[in-house]
């Protein structure tokens, strides 16, 4: 059984792939604080209400944007699974993407591998549209090169600096408005939030769509990505599980 772990700068997303398909998955808030001991209490506790074993783990591999908190995964596949674990992004691992950007060290670790489970997944020209708390619109080429993207800010992040910038402005769920026009400031928080949002996601994929000049396939992934269903004009396909099959293509590249 192989343990994939994703850390983002939000929410850490641990699954498990018992060589058939994929057995569990849990998300916990990222916290770089936490030592080996605190995940493995917490996971073990997990697996155990679910009937799985965790000696049957022969593998760990783990993408993380927290450079801090790779200390302590690295200790709990160590001590705790008796595994050495796999970083995305270290010297001698291979992915199989061609990164055809000017800095490639600068890639973040989660889009490339959100980039990789995506081209093994669907065929031709790709955006990849991942919203957490950054949104990142990554282009995956065909052949499957990463040929770059454009980076904003989550939708959380824009919410919750437009209530801390503005002290009238209360702290509100996103949701999307039954109309355009808000008759109140909680409405009208959220069609400016929501709607804004789309409008992000559909005039970045156009613009993406008319400077690449072929046709191209629009994957959405991420914790926030499923509020845009229905809403989105641009949008082909919701897809969770890229980053961890992603992971899973690593492992079978590497293993």
């Amino acid at each position: 059984m192989l343990l994939v772990i994703d850390v983002g700068n939000t929410n850490t997303v641990f699954a498990l792939h018992d060589g058939q398909g994929w057995v569990n998955q849990w998300r916990s808030a990222t916290d770089s604080t936490k030592t080996a001991d605190d995940h493995a209490s917490w996971l073990w506790r997990l697996a155990d209400m679910h009937g799985i074993d965790l000696s049957a783990v022969k593998g760990c591999v783990v993408s993380s944007v927290v450079p801090h908190a790779q200390f302590n995964f690295r200790n709990l596949a160590r001590r705790y699974l008796n595994v050495e674990p796999l970083f995305i992004g270290e010297p001698g691992l291979k992915t199989g993407m061609n990164l055809r950007v000017r800095h490639p060290e600068q890639v973040g670790a989660d889009r490339i591998v959100s980039a990789l489970g995506a081209h093994v997944a669907y065929p031709g020209d790709l955006v990849v549209i991942d919203s957490g708390t950054a949104t990142t619109f990554d282009i995956v080429s065909a052949d499957g090169a990463f040929e770059g993207g454009i980076i904003s800010p989550g939708i959380y992040l824009s919410m919750r600096a437009l209530h801390d910038a503005a002290a009238q402005l209360p702290r509100i769920a996103i949701q999307k408005p039954s109309q355009v026009i808000g008759k109140d400031t909680v409405s009208a928080m959220q069609s400016g939030v929501f709607l804004g949002y789309i409008e992000l996601i559909d005039g970045l994929v156009r613009r993406i769509k008319a400077e690449w000049g072929r046709p191209m396939t629009v994957i959405a992934t991420g914790g926030v990505a499923s509020l845009f269903e229905g809403a989105s004009e641009t949008i082909d396909y919701y897809d969770q599980d890229i980053l961890i099959r992603g992971l899973l293509e690593v492992w079978k590249r590497n293993r």
